[in-house]
This record gives structure tokens, sequence and C-alpha cells, in this order.
């Protein structure tokens, strides 16, 4: 933002606590350790509170546990790192396209003129799309598809055909909605397709990660709840459901007609095998194998902790030995009892 604005000035738009003086200026947003003068700069993690005492930036924005520890210029707000995104897309509106087909583009459908089709994409027939939306260059829309207003589709999307996307949906490069899920029946030694002619319907206020898979559903949908976010490289299966406002990192893995509930997440590299259910408020650790149904809410956990290599094997050895000290145990136990039977 060109001239930047007055503390006082962002703290009536977005709201929090103001001490200090509210008349200096800031025009961008820095980590503690790198911030200069005329950046704000923001604590969210308590391990990083002494950089509040060497920082160089003009003002900060902490919570209220830490407002005390600085004297520079402050804005106070129970949740530091949401108020920091909020300051962040004050200052750094995305850049808008043009509304208007480009030449190269091809379209078979009736499109609002608030609407942005970038260069080369294509929009097939029957298409939905609502005003403001955006389509950079190289994305395909199938036959049928509908897109609700103020969507996002960024350079390479796919999106195949019938699907359904919401208000406001962000879709990063790449994406791929609605091709066909890994479907085959075994006949003998060889695989028979089974036609995927589900949808993928997706929720209003999602957004979907760079070169991320969803497969649309068997026979029912793919559906991909509201407020879901979803990171890069990651891979939906047919008929999976994801309760709203769940939120998954990078690399996992989901198999199909697996459900998970709201505001669950799953850590990078999580896998979660098909068929299952997760309730709501379910958390898979990174790295996690999730291989039965969770009915609680709560942490979950299967990855073995790392450590050093030659500990890591001596453990793992005693960990193959545990069934058979198991049986021992039981055993000396039943002859323990026998024993006081007998005395």
């Amino acid at each position: 933002m060109q001239g930047g604005l007055r503390l006082d000035e962002i703290v009536a738009r977005l709201g929090g606590t103001l001490e200090g003086d509210g008349s200096v200026i800031v025009s961008q947003v820095g980590t503690l350790a790198s911030a200069g003068v005329g950046q704000i700069a923001f604590l969210a993690n308590p391990k990083y509170r002494q950089q509040l005492q060497t920082t160089g930036a003009t003002a900060v924005i902490v919570p209220p546990l830490f407002a005390a520890e600085t004297s520079l210029p402050r804005i106070v707000h129970s949740n530091s790192y949401a108020y920091y995104a909020r300051v962040v897309a004050l200052f750094n509106p995305l850049p808008q396209r043009a509304p208007g087909v480009h030449p190269t583009a091809v379209v078979h459908s009736v499109l609002p003129a608030s609407v942005s089709i970038g260069e080369n994409a294509v929009v097939g027939e029957g298409v939905r799309i609502g005003e403001n939306v955006t389509v950079y260059p190289g994305c395909v829309i199938g036959d049928g598809v509908s897109i609700g207003e103020g969507s996002l589709l960024y350079p390479n999307v796919v999106i195949y055909r019938d699907c359904v996307i919401g208000k406001r949906a962000v879709i990063q490069a790449g994406a791929v909605i609605g091709g066909d899920g890994f479907g085959f029946a075994k006949e003998g030694e060889h695989w028979i397709k089974i036609p995927q002619i589900g949808r993928v319907v997706i929720g209003d206020d999602v957004e979907i990660g760079a070169n991320t898979s969803i497969d649309r559903g068997a026979l029912d949908d793919t559906v991909i709840g509201d407020g879901v976010k979803i990171d890069n490289q990651i891979q939906i299966a047919h008929n999976v459901t994801i309760g709203d406002h769940s939120a998954l990192a990078g690399c996992v893995g989901i198999a199909g007609s697996t459900k998970i509930g709201r505001r669950c997440t799953v850590g990078g590299a999580g896998m979660i095998i098909g068929h299952l259910d997760l309730a709501d408020d379910v958390h898979i650790s990174a790295g996690s194998m999730v291989t039965k149904s969770l009915r609680k809410a709560g942490q979950y956990t299967s990855i073995y902790p790392l450590e050093a290599h030659d500990a890591w094997l001596q453990n793992a050895a005693q960990i193959k030995r545990l069934a058979k000290l198991a049986e021992r145990v039981a055993e000396l136990e039943k002859k323990l009892e026998q024993m006081e039977k007998s005395s």
C-alpha cells in the first residue's frame, strides 16, 4: 500500500487495542528478526519473545500476555497471528486481471461481463460462472461445471465435467478437480475400468493447493465442505467427504470413501486408508498412517519418534520381541495364580 497507514488507522479497520503512539506510519509487514523502519512485526510464538527487545520494526502486533515486554507502539490482539494475516492482506492486495475474455481463449458458454478469462483458457458448454471470477491462462473448465462468484483459478487448473465449485474458491496452479477415481474390477489377470459417474462438489471459501488432485466420485459425489484448506500435492480419492473448516498439509493422501469430520487437521504426509470415519475435531500428526476409524476427537500419532539410527535399530528389535514377552508374562501370571491358590 503506497504511503502506508497510521497504526490508529489499522486499528480502526481491523480492531485490536492500540498501545503507544498511534500516529506512526507503517507500510509493510516483516518478522521480528528482519523488519526495519516502516514495517510492523508480530509475535505469535512465545519462543521468539526475546526478539521484541532487538527488533528494528517501527511497531509490533502482540498478544496481551507480552504487551508489556516492548516499548514500541503496538497493536494488542488475542490472536496475533490471525491479526498479522489481515494486516498482510491489507498491505498486499492481490493483483487484479481486467475483466473480459482474452482473444486466444475458447469459450462455449455465456459468461458475466465481470469475469476474466485468460490466455488459451478453455470454457466448455453449459458452464455457469458467477460474478467476478478470475480464470488465469491455460485453465480448462469442462462442460456443465459451476463456479461460484469471486473464485480464482490460477494457471493450468483443470476442472472436469459437471463439477461444482463454491463461492470465493482459490485453486492454485496445476490442480486437477474431478479426474477419474482409481476404480477397477479384477477379472482374471486383467483389470476392467469402472466408469466414474459421480462429481466433485466443493463448498464456499475453499482453497486448493498447487498440483493437488481431487477425484470424482464413482457413483456418489466427492464432497469438500465450506472453509476447507488443502495444501499442495495432495491426493483425495473418489467418494471422500471432508467436513467444514478442516485443513490438510502437503502430501497428504486420503483413500476412497473415507469420511472426515468438521475442523479436522492432517499433518504433512499423513496417510488415511479407505472406508474410514474420522469424528469432528480429530487431528492427525505429520507422517502418521491412519488404519482404523477414529470415533473420538483428539490428537492421534502413529509415527515412531525420531532418534539416532543405532538407537532406532535397537528399539525396533525390542518391539519385535514384545509379542513373545507378552506371552511369557501371561504364562508367569498363570503360574503365580496357581501357586497362590495352592499355598
